[in-house]
């Protein structure tokens, strides 16, 4: 129980600091569905479970390994966020289909493809692993020596990771339902936009 509660509290220590992947799935859940968000907040989990797994049974060698690639692995998630910014803001400001056409999911508009997505881009966060390491080293907590204890690290990091996410999604979820016309997934498509355009730029310059 001790390695699972380390587990809860450092899941919980990674995931509840908002950013661009927590305004992600909520701007998502309150443009699709639930669905699509919950995918997209199981795939934030994911990679914070495979995270905290290297970081439990590598700790300081995988930090390391990572920590020339920290500046391009930035770049590139700063580029992607960017991407998936202009790209909700076009789907949003782009004129509506003709009546009676089969609408076209894109993007992220399907769970497996949030679920994806969403795990890419978190793994190309090296910060998450040497959080992971850092903590497993400086409190000691348990790593490749038991891997009983390691693997109950990793199930508390991932169910903590999992409820926050997917109280985001359930969120984004109940603002898409109060704002159900079109001006109002307008207004919050080009926030959501906005705002992860703002902060890849502060990933770039940080």
């Amino acid at each position: 129980m001790t390695a699972f509660l380390a587990g809860l509290v450092a899941g919980y220590g990674v995931a509840i600091p908002v950013g661009a992947i927590a305004i992600l799935i909520l701007g998502l859940s309150a443009r699709t569905s639930f669905r699509v968000g919950a995918a997209a907040a199981l795939g934030v989990a994911t990679a914070d479970g495979l995270y905290a797994a290297v970081a439990a049974l590598g700790g300081a060698a995988v930090a390391g390994l990572i920590a020339p690639y920290a500046g391009p692995l930035r770049l590139v998630a700063a580029a992607v966020l960017l991407g998936l910014a202009g790209h909700g803001a076009w789907r949003a400001l782009r004129p509506p289909a003709a009546t009676g056409a089969r609408p076209v999911r894109r993007g992220l508009g399907t769970p497996a493809r949030a679920y994806w997505a969403i795990l890419a881009l978190t793994l190309l966060n090296p910060a998450t692993v040497v959080y992971f390491a850092a903590l497993v080293l400086g409190r000691g907590h348990p790593g490749g020596a038991d891997p009983v204890a390691a693997g109950l690290f990793v199930l508390g990091a991932f169910a903590a990771s999992a409820s926050w996410q997917l109280l985001i999604a359930g969120g984004g979820t109940l603002v898409g339902r109060a704002l159900t016309g079109t001006r109002g997934r307008l207004i919050t498509a080009l926030v959501s936009s906005a705002i992860i355009a703002a902060l890849a730029i502060a990933v770039l310059v940080g």
